[in-house]
């Protein structure tokens, strides 16, 4: 492989312009098929094999055009201090309210008054008005949400409070200026890791291409592949981050191979035949880690898994074919200024912190694994408390209207109505009246209305309100309960009994999740190393990593320490999503870190450096690059910390918290001194194992004979070197 990357790398160095128009005209051709292409519209949510959905099923067979997994709103009204929602006056303007809502739009199902429907509380001070959609919440059109708040402004006119809620109000979470730092700072970083504007500005701009052809292309087949809107996050998020990272790795390299004194073509060639071997495999890692989302079985993810992967392809094939076209162009400019006035030597002299970190973790190897493992398994401990759910409204900023008008229903009526149950009864009357008068011997419910049948007779609906709020423990254990004690012709729905699926779901996909994911790319990097224990150490570092996030996760979201902190408001369970979600995308993250770094360690150990000796190689050359790269992404997922909804701020708080300790803990800190403590063992392989894997040539070792034509003059390297420093550059 590295010798089949040299030549590609030499060749796209040479036919510069060619590779740079025909990533061009690539781009732009994306960009006119998503301009040309029919608006996308937004895939219906559904959740196969579940209750919830097979009562969603039902419901559409039994009662059509009834849009049971409609988006739904409730306008709430509270009346001023000594007046009532009962007053005329104030009946007037609630008439008003429910006939400008009916009016606002056709994808409205129905709008039910509640002074028909009892939907005002006891004590008289509050009221809300139920609005049912014909359409999910991901397919309502901007024109219908406007709507719906401008009719909330007009009432909130007239003296009384008025706020919105329900799910008909998603939309994209307001961002803060968090994300333009997080951008900025990555530029920081490039500029202070290379000291080059042009070589820190290369990642960044292959980056933003490799996403542009990405997210165009997704935008293009949305209506023939069928995408929702929100396939082409997780792409966008994962393709800067890995288009970032491998545009690092090359650059860092090329530079490298120019520091010893080769011609720029070979240096280009090199540094795709050594880092662009590494970035292949990391790549592939991550594209397992996507694919792999499949295993869940929910159509959406499944989606968003496949178009993040096909956007870190092409973020691979831009690494190993743009970046060394655009070297090319660059020329000296992507060498620091010192470096090229000749100002390198007494600096190449001296030891580099990696290289001094790397000896202080040789010398104190046991210490160092104590305290990282120690450490991470403390952070880890709440992660055992963890409880699964998806936040409701009750978790949003007080800001919100969502939120406000969330608390008002509480006060009014309850928690529970936050989240009434829909329970679909497929049988006649009498099963109906059964179902209602077996819920009532349950405990954990509010109210349960009569039910309400089909035109046929042999379906009913039966709605009940939960005492507690909805993300409740026991507003989950009344949904298993009715489960439990109706037989197999009920069926529970309703967002709330969704939420409760889903998470199952989730749940239940995460070993078998983790088992392929750990599994495929343990076998993918076994080839890599030729080792098995190299393999099993990176795996098992990765989860402690991702544990001890979660841990993290836990403490701030669920206990709430340091809450404030982090803008906090409402402690609730942790999204369900968020173990699958961290180990899929930490996962290829840590594996870049990991092959990147270990590679270099492995091909200095294949030259001939004793394994102290090539660990410190590795952290030589590597650290610098690995360090940087995690502090780009731990920059960048901060900035969704800043974020107004409460799943994007947990999933940044996350996931940068995942990078950090995977990066500057496992694999900085553990694996040096893991591999520190095996010593030759590290690197040992089966001999009938060594027959049957296939040699890839990672390390570089075809790339001897290249060299010799290659380099030529400046390199003058003896093979047995005096001093470390000189047998740490014969292993490059």
């Amino acid at each position: 492989m590295a010798t089949f990357l040299y030549k590609l790398g030499r060749s796209a160095f040479r036919r510069r312009r060619l590779v740079a128009l025909l990533w061009v005209a690539l781009l732009a051709l994306a960009g006119v098929g998503a301009a040309t292409a029919p608006a996308a519209t937004s895939s219906s949510f559904s959740i196969p094999g579940t209750e919830a959905q097979r009562a969603f099923d039902l419901l559409e067979q039994r009662f059509p055009g009834g849009s049971a997994d409609g988006a739904t709103a409730r306008v709430v009204f509270k009346a001023p201090a000594g007046q009532s929602m009962q007053d005329p006056a104030n009946k007037a303007k609630v008439a008003k309210t429910v006939a400008e809502l009916k009016s606002g739009s056709d994808q409205i199902a129905r709008v039910t008054d509640p002074y028909t429907a009892q939907a005002v509380s006891r004590d008289g001070s509050t009221a809300y008005v139920s609005v049912a959609y014909k359409v999910n919440a991901m397919e309502l059109s901007d024109e219908t949400r406007d709507a719906l708040k401008k009719t909330g402004r007009d009432a909130q006119g007239q003296g009384l409070t008025v706020e919105i809620g329900g799910d008909a109000l998603q939309s994209m979470p307001e961002q803060g200026a968090g994300e333009i730092i997080g951008v900025v700072i990555a530029g920081v970083v490039l500029v202070i890791t290379f000291g080059s504007l042009v070589a820190a500005g290369l990642p960044l701009l292959t980056a933003i291409i490799g996403v542009g052809i990405g997210i165009s292309t997704i935008t293009a087949l949305a209506n023939v592949l069928d995408l929702g809107t929100t396939t082409s996050t997780l792409a966008m998020m994962i393709g800067l981050a890995v288009g970032i990272d491998y545009a690092l790795f090359i650059v860092s390299r090329y530079r490298a191979e120019l520091a010893e004194g080769r011609e720029k073509e070979e240096a280009a060639g090199r540094a795709a035949g050594t880092a662009g071997s590494a970035v292949v495999f990391a790549g592939l890692t991550v594209v397992i880690a996507l694919v792999g989302l499949a295993v869940v079985n929910i159509p959406m993810l499944t989606k968003m898994g496949f178009a993040a992967a096909g956007t870190v392809v092409i973020a691979v094939l831009i690494a190993l074919t743009l970046i060394p076209a655009l070297l090319g162009f660059a020329g000296d400019k992507v060498v620091a200024r010192k470096e090229r006035k000749g100002q390198k030597k007494d600096a190449e002299d001296k030891p580099n912190a990696g290289t001094r970190w790397a000896r202080f973790v040789i010398r104190r190897p046991v210490m160092v694994l104590l305290v990282g493992v120690l450490g991470l398994g403390a952070v880890a401990v709440p992660a055992a408390s963890l409880e699964m759910g998806l936040p409701d409204d009750g978790v949003k900023p007080v800001s919100a209207t969502e939120r406000r008008a969330y608390d008002l229903l509480s006060d009014g009526f309850g928690p529970g109505f936050n989240g009434p149950l829909l329970v679909v009864v497929d049988g006649d009357k009498a099963a109906a009246d059964k179902t209602v008068s077996t819920i009532k011997g349950l405990e954990g419910w509010a109210a349960v209305t009569p039910p309400t049948p089909n035109k046929a007779g042999d379906t009913a609906m039966i709605t009940v309100i939960p005492k507690d709020r909805p993300s409740s423990v026991e507003t989950e254990e009344l949904v298993h309960d009715i489960r439990g004690a109706t037989g197999d012709d009920v069926l529970v729905t309703g967002a709330t009994a969704m939420n409760i699926d889903f998470s199952q779901k989730m749940n239940d996909a995460l070993l078998p999740y983790l088992a392929l994911v750990v599994g495929l790319a343990f076998l993918l990097l076994m080839v890599v190393f030729r080792s098995v224990l190299v393999p099993l150490k990176a795996a098992l570092g990765f989860l402690l990593s991702v544990v001890a996030a979660l841990g993290a996760v836990v403490a701030v979201f669920q206990w709430g320490w340091l809450g404030g902190l982090f803008g906090v408001e409402q402690t609730g369970p942790i999204m369900s999503m968020m173990p699958i979600f961290m180990v899929g995308v930490v996962f290829g993250l840590a594996m870049d870190y990991e092959v990147f770094l270990v590679t270099r360690m492995r091909e200095a150990y294949v030259h001939g450096a004793r394994p102290g000796e090539a660990i410190v190689t590795g952290f030589r050359h590597g650290a610098r690059v690995v360090t940087a790269a995690a502090v780009i992404m731990i920059a960048v997922f901060s900035g969704f910390i800043g974020s107004s909804e409460q799943m994007v701020k947990m999933i940044g708080f996350g996931l940068a918290v995942a990078v950090l300790f995977d990066a500057f803990v496992v694999r900085m800190a553990i694996v040096p001194a893991v591999l520190a403590l095996l010593g030759h063992k590290a690197w040992w392989l089966p001999k009938w194992l060594g027959r049957v894997l296939p040699n890839v040539d990672v390390e570089g070792e075809g790339l001897a004979g290249a060299q010799d034509e290659g380099a030529g003059n400046g390199t003058g390297r003896g093979k047995d070197g005096g001093k470390d420093e000189d047998r740490e550059l014969v292993s490059v």
